[in-house]
């Protein structure tokens, strides 16, 4: 194995749930602690720290954890670390920790992601969201149209599908039925219930064309990943997932309105960092915080044609677990919960050393796929099993 690449060695995560009393250091920790065993590593053999975006004090319920939170909580003999938001979304944290571990400013590096907006919200006492009196940032783009929330942005995309290229609410409706038919098998996922055609069609609507069930909810809990040089992989002992390559791009806020969302760049910008073509994809792990989020992906990394997104997932067949293209195996976010992004590079560590169990894709996956963002900010990592 090449000394100048990246792996994915442990992966872990804590408790999932909703309104949780855990403290969330806690559950960081215990995510560290599982990818730590899972590994074979001990916490002095972990010399960097990533996460994203660090610990945001104006709404801990965001992100309630900083990296120097961890390493004094866990005694990390860090060496290297970064927490911040003004990377290309979640799984940033994992590129940077990658290029920090090929640079040789780190030999193995904890990355996680830890989420507590449910709780937050339950208990806001502990943890009030800081009241502005100022519009300013990117919300300034935002707020004068009361687009508040990313729903109401994610719409405005979704809808132009239906508009120009047809797309129906029945074809929408296949991410997360094959989302919540997957999280069935998944024993953390936050709904363990299958979802029909008929709840998805009569449900609520949020903002047009996105139902209830087209939106992940606000959950509790911490995933995290471990990135290890090449050259030190004699230390784990799990089997190594490759990080092949790394694609991220960042679409400006100020936008009246920008054309694509950053997943669609970000995908034609993968496919040049590598030799892998999108038919030698075993499976997809794609961001789905709104499951629209996840067409733009399919059709940004060239499974289907531009604007051709609905049709490649009408009736749910081609991205099934045994279809074709396994779309979102664990459940994704409208199934297994808002992990923010990582739960998908979470997974395809999983799926890609057959440990999946009931939601295991069948055959022998090598090549996967998984994503953050797709909005204005986006990232994916091409993984594979070598």
């Amino acid at each position: 194995m090449a000394t100048r690449e990246a792996y994915i060695t442990g992966v872990g995560q804590s408790q999932v749930g909703v309104r949780l009393t855990r403290h969330p250091l806690l559950l960081t920790v215990d995510a560290a602690r599982e990818a730590l065993a899972e590994a074979g590593l001990t916490v002095q053999q972990i010399d960097g720290v990533a996460t994203y975006p660090g610990r945001v004090g104006s709404f801990l319920g965001y992100s309630p954890v900083g990296a120097d939170e961890l390493i004094d909580a866990m005694g990390i003999p860090a060496k290297w670390y970064i927490g911040a938001p003004e990377i290309t979304s979640q799984l940033g944290a994992v590129v940077a920790a990658a290029d920090a571990v090929r640079a040789g400013h780190a030999r193995h590096v904890i990355c996680f992601r830890t989420v507590y907006e449910a709780a937050a919200m339950a208990r806001p006492e502990e943890y009030p969201v800081m009241r502005r009196t100022t519009v300013d940032g990117f919300t300034q783009w935002f707020a004068p149209f009361n687009a508040t929330s990313a729903a109401n942005w994610v719409a405005q995309y979704a809808m132009r599908h239906v508009k120009r290229y047809g797309m129906t609410r029945e074809q929408l409706a296949q991410i997360a039925i094959t989302g919540r038919a997957n999280a069935v098998h998944n024993p953390r996922a936050l709904v363990r219930e299958p979802l029909t055609l008929d709840q998805y069609m009569s449900s609520r609507m949020i903002t047009t064309p996105l139902c209830l069930f087209d939106c992940d909810r606000f959950t509790d809990g911490s995933t995290a990943l471990i990135v290890s040089a090449g050259d030190v992989l004699d230390e784990v002992k799990c089997t190594p997932i490759r990080i092949a390559a790394a694609a991220y791009t960042f679409e400006r806020f100020s936008w009246d309105q920008a054309e694509w969302m950053a997943s669609y760049p970000t995908g034609r910008e993968l496919w040049k960092k590598t030799d892998y073509k999108p038919a030698d994809v075993d499976m997809v792990q794609l961001y789905d915080g709104f499951s629209f989020c996840a067409v733009t992906w399919l059709e940004g990394l060239g499974f289907c044609k531009v604007g051709e997104g609905g049709k490649f997932i009408e009736g749910g067949k081609r991205i099934a677990r045994d279809g074709e293209l396994p779309l979102n195996t664990f459940g994704g976010q409208i199934g297994a919960g808002r992990l923010h992004g990582f739960g998908f590079a979470h997974e395809a560590v999983v799926q890609l050393r057959g440990n999946g169990g009931g939601r295991q894709v069948p055959g022998n996956p090598r090549v996967a796929i998984s994503t953050s963002g797709g909005g204005p900010l986006a990232t994916a990592l091409l993984l594979t099993r070598d």
